[in-house]
C-alpha cells in the first residue's frame, strides 16, 4: 500500500511539473514570436523597402529569431528563389506569340541579365554557409560583391523596358516582377551589410 502510495504521489508531482513546464511554454511561445517578428520589423525598417522587407520575411520568424545573420541569410535565400521563379517565368514569356521586334531584343537582353543575378544570388548564398571567425571579413567581400553585382543586373533588365519598348500589360507584367526582384535584392544587401558592421 504505501509503494502504491508513493507511486501516486510521484505520479501526481510528475504530472504537476509537467503541467507548469507545458504552460511556461505555451506562455513564452506568443511572446518569442512577437519578439521574433519585431526585430524583422525593426531590421526591415533599415532598408530602402521596409514594407517588402517585411512580408517577404515575417513568415520566417520562427527560423530567424532575433538573428542578424540567420536573418540574412534568410533574406538571401528568399531572394535567390524569386529570381529563379521570375527568371523563369520570363523566359516563358519570351517564347510568347506576338511579340514585336523590339520587345523580344528587350526580353532576351532580360533572361541573359536575370540568369546572371541568379549565378551572382547562388554563389552568395554558398559563401554564406561557409563564414567561420577566421575568414570572416574575406568572404563577407565576395557576397556583398556579387550580391551588388546580382542588383546591377536587375536595375539594368529594369532599364530595358522603359520609354516605349513595350506596350501595354505585358510591360507592366514585366516592370512588377523585374522591380520587385531589385527591391528585394536591394534590401538583402542592405541586411548584408548591416549584419557585417554588427560582426565587426
Amino acid at each position: 500500500m504505501e509503494g502504491s502510495s508513493n507511486s501516486a504521489h510521484f505520479l501526481a508531482a510528475f504530472l504537476i511539473l509537467f503541467a507548469f513546464h507545458f504552460n511556461s511554454i505555451s506562455a513564452a511561445g506568443p511572446a518569442a514570436r512577437k519578439d521574433n517578428t519585431e526585430f524583422i520589423r525593426t531590421s526591415c525598417g533599415t532598408t530602402i523597402y521596409p514594407r517588402l522587407c517585411f512580408t517577404s520575411l515575417s513568415a520566417h520568424a520562427n527560423v530567424i529569431q532575433t538573428s542578424p545573420r540567420l536573418l540574412a541569410d534568410t533574406a538571401l535565400s528568399v531572394t535567390l528563389s524569386t529570381a529563379r521563379s521570375t527568371s523563369s517565368v520570363m523566359s516563358n514569356l519570351l517564347l510568347s506569340h506576338g511579340l514585336k521586334p523590339r520587345e523580344v531584343v528587350a526580353m532576351k537582353d532580360c533572361v541573359e541579365e536575370l540568369s546572371d543575378s541568379v549565378d551572382q544570388l547562388r554563389k552568395a548564398m554558398g559563401e554564406m554557409n561557409q563564414i567561420k571567425g577566421s575568414n570572416f571579413g574575406l568572404i563577407m567581400n565576395d557576397i556583398q560583391t556579387w550580391v551588388s553585382a546580382a542588383l546591377t543586373y536587375e536595375d539594368t533588365c529594369t532599364d530595358g523596358f522603359a520609354g516605349n519598348t513595350m506596350d501595354g500589360k505585358l510591360k507592366k507584367a514585366v516592370r512588377t516582377r523585374i522591380v520587385k526582384i531589385a527591391h528585394m535584392t536591394s534590401n538583402a544587401l542592405a541586411l548584408i551589410n548591416s549584419y557585417a558592421s554588427f560582426h565587426n
